[in-house]
This record gives structure tokens, C-alpha cells and sequence, in this order.
């Protein structure tokens, strides 16, 4: 069976912020462990921060595109399922998160990263409205899935054309949409 060719890939990352985090919990367990003998505090400082490190790398999810499918962290669906597609940043991205998310929306969501792209899921036999996924670069991810950020969007829907400046690099620009 040939696979077929990757369109886009992301990996989500923890920030530089939760490595600090990471560095000041592994402390923390040093310090626990300092009363007993300091090389317990040593080993127990390396243990936390190794087991801490490896749950964050083994945790991150991917985000996938091919041809025939699209993955998000654990979710799997084949891209003839895929409906609108829309990518939102700032306060539209904090909407869709919170006062505007459905509850039993498929999320795949990390508080480190701002912008979201929401996939609307079109399969009768599948519950779940829509996938809610965060992304660093959701202009590329919703451009493969022929999709628009919002502000695309709500241009288009209002009938104006959204300035050139801004248009995506893509064939699923406004003008295809």
C-alpha cells in the first residue's frame, strides 16, 4: 500500500515557558529529597525532570494532512468528511475555545498556543460537530483544507472582497472558496 504524500505537519511543541516550569518542578523534587542526603535530592531532581520530559515529548501531539485523511493528535478522519474550515487568532480564537465551543466537540487544544482552526466534521455517523485544534500556523493548515480565516470569511459573507494585501498564498483563496 503506498502512502500518500504528507501536505502538512505540525508538531505542538510545549513553549519555552513549560520547559522552565518543567526545570523548576525537577527542583522541587531536589529539594524534597535534600533532607535525607544530598545525592537522594541529586537523583531525585534528575528522575522528576526525566519523567516530567519524556510525558511532555510522549504527549505532544501532531497535526497531519494528506491527500485521503486528516489526522489531529488522536483523531483520524478521512478528508471526504471534512466540511468548512476555519482558522481564528485573538479574540476570535479565545470565542471558539470558550463562550462558543460546543461541548462535545473533538479538542485538541494547548493553552500555549493561541490560534485554533475549527474542522466542521460532515460524517451523519459521527456525533461530533466539529474538531477544534490548536495551531502556530493556522493560515497554512486551513489553505490545504481549502478553508479561509475568519476574517477571509466574514468578508466574503459580507460581500466584499478582503484587501489583495492579506489574501492567502493559495488556491483556496477567497477568489475559490
Amino acid at each position: 500500500m503506498q502512502s500518500s504524500p504528507v501536505l502538512f505537519r505540525e508538531k505542538l511543541w510545549p513553549a519555552w515557558w513549560i520547559w522552565v516550569v518543567t526545570l523548576g518542578l525537577g527542583g522541587t523534587a531536589a529539594v524534597a529529597f535534600m533532607p535525607i542526603g544530598i545525592s537522594w535530592g541529586v537523583v531525585a531532581g534528575i528522575v522528576a525532570l526525566g519523567l516530567i520530559s519524556f510525558a511532555l515529548v510522549m504527549n505532544t501531539p501532531v497535526i497531519e494532512v494528506t491527500d485521503h485523511s486528516v489526522r489531529v493528535g488522536r483523531a483520524t478522519i478521512e478528508r471526504g468528511f471534512i466540511g468548512e474550515v476555519t482558522g481564528y487568532r485573538g479574540s476570535a480564537a479565545y470565542h471558539q475555545r470558550g463562550p462558543g465551543l460546543n461541548g462535545i466537540a473533538f479538542m485538541c487544544i494547548r493553552g500555549w498556543i493561541d490560534p485554533v482552526v475549527r474542522i466542521e466534521i460532515t460524517d451523519e455517523r459521527d456525533a461530533t460537530p466539529y474538531w477544534l485544534a490548536s495551531t502556530r500556523r493556522p493560515e497554512e493548515l486551513t489553505a490545504v483544507l481549502g478553508g479561509l480565516m475568519v476574517q477571509y470569511r466574514e468578508a466574503q459573507e459580507a460581500g466584499n472582497e478582503p484587501d489583495s494585501a492579506h489574501t492567502p498564498d493559495s488556491p483556496a483563496g477567497p477568489e475559490t472558496a
